[in-house]
């Protein structure tokens, strides 16, 4: 082999080492990204996205305002961010009901679970199950499918709320997932329709009336079928989304007597069991 010859391999060589590092670089660095059918799509970080874990950056914790006057029944969500949760405190704390975290996206379940949905049943909570979207990583049928096989389902025991979606500001990227306002209502539509004929029930949406506005243009078709959670970290839930006239729930702080983020069910007891049944 000539010297040239020599010298020309050593610098490709070189140059596919030094792409290779660079490409492990990025791998390392980059959250990771669905194919375009959004298979086997895995979270960079999802035990860092539950339900409000987006809204103090994007919203802070506004003041002011007015509590609620109706009466309202307090409750909690959970994901695998509190790990084992000591149900029977909780209980003994006063809370009635807890949303617990069961996916996200298509490839990703709380591997806390088990033990905070059954465990929250097990001392008498009423219990839900929410899905954490990601609409840029496939389609809102087939996250809606994926929910509801691992642990999104709905039972008509009396203890069981609906599931819930939990869409908000995208923890990965663009705000608005790089959907349109039409193609985010789409989406939408199509988890909770699909959600609806493998359950019976629409999903409550849990959502906050900023991101709503901006990634869904405050559409309002929504109201009359699935049940409102905002997020509003101050003293009341304040001007609501387009479509709904009251909130069903309202995830008021991310820290207080019960583990996890803060909620009340607006209505008695008894409301929440009828929401149940």
């Amino acid at each position: 082999m000539s010297r040239t010859h020599r010298l020309a391999r050593t610098l490709a060589t070189a140059s596919a080492a030094a792409l290779a590092a660079a490409l492990l670089t990025v791998a390392a660095t980059t959250p990771a990204q669905a194919d375009t059918a959004g298979r086997g799509f895995q979270p960079g970080h999802p035990q860092l996205d539950w339900a409000g874990s987006t809204v103090v950056a994007h919203e802070g914790r506004p003041g002011g305002g007015l509590h609620p006057l109706v009466t309202q029944t307090p409750g909690l969500d959970v994901s695998s961010y509190q790990g084992d949760v000591a149900w029977s405190t909780v209980a003994a704390d006063g809370a009635k009901f807890a949303y617990v975290k069961a996916t996200e996206g298509t490839g990703y379940t709380n591997p806390y679970f088990a033990q905070q949905y059954n465990g929250s049943y097990d001392v008498g909570l009423i219990r839900g199950a929410y899905h954490f979207a990601l609409p840029n990583a496939s389609s809102g049928a087939a996250q809606a499918d994926y929910f509801v096989g691992h642990g999104g389902g709905w039972s008509a025991d009396g203890k069981t709320l609906p599931p819930a979606l939990d869409i908000e500001y995208n923890p990965y990227g663009a705000t608005c997932y790089g959907l349109g306002q039409s193609a985010m209502v789409s989406w939408i539509r199509d988890f909770s329709n699909t959600v609806h004929s493998l359950t019976s029930r629409y999903p409550t949406i849990y959502t906050t009336t900023n991101w709503w506005t901006a990634c869904t243009g405050n559409y309002g078709g929504f109201g009359a079928t699935n049940p409102l959670w905002i997020a509003r970290y101050a003293s009341s839930p304040g001007t609501l989304p387009n479509g709904w006239s009251y909130q069903t729930f309202w995830q008021y702080a991310d820290a207080g007597t019960f583990p996890g983020d803060q909620d009340d069910f607006n209505g008695a007891f008894d409301r929440l069991q009828a929401l149940a049944g």
